[in-house]
C-alpha cells in the first residue's frame, strides 16, 4: 500500500517515520516542505498523479499561533489553500486524505468536552484558517478523515515538553498559565491511530477528535514534566492576562473522543502515562532533535 506523508519534517511526520518503519506492507513516501510545497497546486498534482497513492497524510501546517496573527497571508496559504490543493488532487487520483486539524477551531466557552458536531467558532486567526482548511477538504473530497487533536508534543520538533525541559535547566523559577485547560497529546499515539485507520481500510469518513485521555492545564502539564524528570524548580500558576500574547487561546478545549473510540475500537492512554513514554524516548535520542 502506497502512502504519501506531507509536512514530513515536523514532529508528527517525524513520529510517523518511527511508527511505520517496521510495517513491511506499507510503502511510505515522506515529503518535507522543501520536497513538496502543498500550496503549489501543480506540484501537488504531479506528486499525486505520478504514483498510485492509496492514502495521503497531511501533516503540513502553519502552527505558530501567534505568528499567524502577524503573517495572515502565509497562514491562510498553508492552512487553507494547501488542504484544498490536496483535496482536489486526491479526488482526481482516487487517494484518501487524512488531514490533521486542531482544538483551536473551538472558542473554548463550553465547560464540557467538545464533540465533532459542535459549532466551530475560532477566536484566533490560526484556528480560523485551520477550520477553513477543514471545510476546503470536506467540500471537495468525500474520502477524507479530518482528525482534530490538541496540545501535540513529542521528542521531535518544537513543542511544550521540550521547551519546559530547556527552561527547567536554565531557570530556578517559572510561571505557567493555569486557566487554559485541554489535553496533551503524544504524537506517537496519534501516529498509531492514523496507522490503525489505514490498516482498517475504513470508509467511515468524516471529522474525528483525538487526544490522549484526561484533562490538564498548561501548569499541570509543566508540573508533571518537572516531577517526572526530577527537575527542582519553583513553578508559579498564573492567569492568561499575566502572560499576554498576540493570539487569544481557548480557555477550555477538551475533546470528546467517543466517536473515534467507538468507530475504531480504541483504548486511549492517559496523558500522564504517554508523557512518561515521551520523556524516555527523548532521553534516548538526545537533545539534538
Amino acid at each position: 500500500m502506497k502512502i504519501l506523508v506531507t509536512g514530513a519534517s515536523g514532529q508528527l511526520g517525524s513520529t510517523l517515520k518511527d511508527v511505520v518503519k517496521d510495517q513491511i506492507n506499507l510503502d511510505v513516501t515522506f515529503r518535507a516542505f522543501t520536497d513538496l510545497d502543498i500550496t503549489d497546486f501543480d506540484a501537488v498534482n504531479k506528486e499525486l498523479t505520478s504514483s498510485n497513492y492509496a492514502y495521503c497524510i497531511n501533516c503540513a501546517a502553519f502552527t505558530n499561533v501567534d505568528k499567524a496573527e502577524a503573517d495572515a497571508d502565509t497562514a491562510r496559504l498553508v492552512n487553507v489553500t494547501g488542504p484544498r490543493n490536496l483535496a482536489l488532487n486526491c479526488k482526481e487520483s482516487g487517494t484518501v486524505l487524512i488531514h490533521i486539524s486542531t482544538d483551536f477551531v473551538f472558542d473554548g466557552y463550553l465547560n464540557v468536552p467538545y464533540k465533532e458536531e459542535d459549532i466551530a467558532r475560532p477566536i484566533g486567526f490560526y484556528g480560523d484558517t485551520k477550520y477553513k482548511g477543514e471545510r476546503a477538504i470536506i467540500n471537495n473530497l468525500e474520502e477524507h478523515f479530518v482528525i482534530r487533536t490538541s496540545w501535540l508534543y513529542s521528542e521531535y520538533g518544537n513543542n511544550f515538553m521540550k521547551t519546559m525541559l530547556r527552561l527547567g535547566n536554565e531557570r530556578e523559577e517559572l510561571s505557567v498559565v493555569y486557566d487554559q485547560v485541554g489535553t496533551p497529546t503524544y504524537a506517537k499515539d496519534l501516529a498509531q491511530v492514523i496507522l490503525t485507520i489505514i490498516q482498517a481500510h475504513s470508509i467511515d469518513y468524516g471529522v474525528y477528535n483525538y487526544s490522549n485521555e484526561g484533562v490538564a492545564s498548561w501548569y499541570d502539564f509543566a508540573k508533571a514534566i518537572f516531577k517526572e524528570q526530577g527537575i527542582a524548580i519553583q513553578l508559579n500558576p498564573i492567569v492568561s492576562e499575566q502572560y499576554p500574547a498576540p493570539a487569544e487561546r481557548p480557555k477550555y478545549s477538551v475533546l470528546d473522543k467517543s466517536k473515534i473510540k467507538d468507530t475504531f475500537n480504541l483504548e486511549i492512554p492517559h496523558w500522564t502515562e504517554s508523557l512518561k513514554v515521551a520523556l524516555k524516548a527523548y532521553a534516548k535520542i538526545g537533545v539534538t532533535q
